[in-house]
């Protein structure tokens, strides 16, 4: 049992462990965003944004919804409380970086919501 929670810990530090999906995880925190969406807001490509996106839903940190040809990605809340423990402190320390606030004024562009609307729903997925 032990093993399995080592495990879960270090697939989570991986996936954590790089920029562009620390990112796509602080948009997330704001709400569903198509994948569409976070590519043009991050200025990455769109497979890129894919790999990525697929790293984080392998680790359990996000989940994804087919529409059409998009897929719509969301913060998924580990079900082991460690992880969903880890992951809440890394959206709220994410919630303050400078480079964030720029990726999420972009999405606001795209999507045509106010900055302050993404803001406010990403400190609502901290506090959860």
């Amino acid at each position: 049992m032990k093993a399995r929670a080592v495990a879960g810990l270090e697939q989570l530090f991986r996936a954590l462990g790089d920029d562009t999906r620390l990112r796509i995880l602080a948009l997330l925190a704001s709400g569903e965003i198509c994948v569409c969406h976070i590519h043009e807001a991050l200025g990455i490509p769109q497979p890129t944004a894919s790999r990525h996106l697929a790293y984080l839903r392998r680790a359990g940190l996000v989940a994804g919804r087919r529409d059409g040809l998009w897929v719509h990605y969301r913060v998924a809340v580990p079900a082991d409380p460690a992880l969903a423990s880890v992951l809440g402190a890394t959206l709220d320390a994410l919630a303050g970086a400078g480079r964030i606030g720029a990726d999420r004024k972009r999405l606001s562009h795209l999507i045509d919501v106010p900055v302050r609307a993404l803001e406010r729903a990403a400190a609502c997925c901290v506090q959860d």
